[in-house]
């Protein structure tokens, strides 16, 4: 391979490196930021009022203009084990 085409393809490998290093710091720092959402996503969920907002709302009890994504079955279970697989996914990166 000649110099300058080695120099060319290296260049590229650091624009892409510095790139993606650049967009999943952006990430992680958005991700420190809602952590403690998370957790807090986490205990309602596994709370005794999850479940009674969820049973209100099966009964019609909140207001039709309420948005109630928290309220689903799957909305929050879904974040969570995301959340999960992410954290297990960045522990294993070397």
């Amino acid at each position: 391979m000649e110099q300058a085409e080695r120099i060319r393809q290296m260049e590229q490998r650091l624009e892409r490196s510095a790139a993606a290093v650049m967009a999943l710091s952006a990430a992680l720092d958005r991700y420190e930021e809602v952590k403690e959402d998370i957790s807090a996503l986490e205990a309602y969920y596994d709370s005794e009022t999850w479940k009674q907002d969820f049973a209100d709302d099966e009964a019609g009890l909140l207001p039709p203009s309420l948005k109630r994504g928290v309220l689903s079955e799957d909305g929050i279970w879904n974040l969570l084990t995301d959340a999960r697989e992410l954290v297990e996914r960045l522990h294993a990166i070397k």
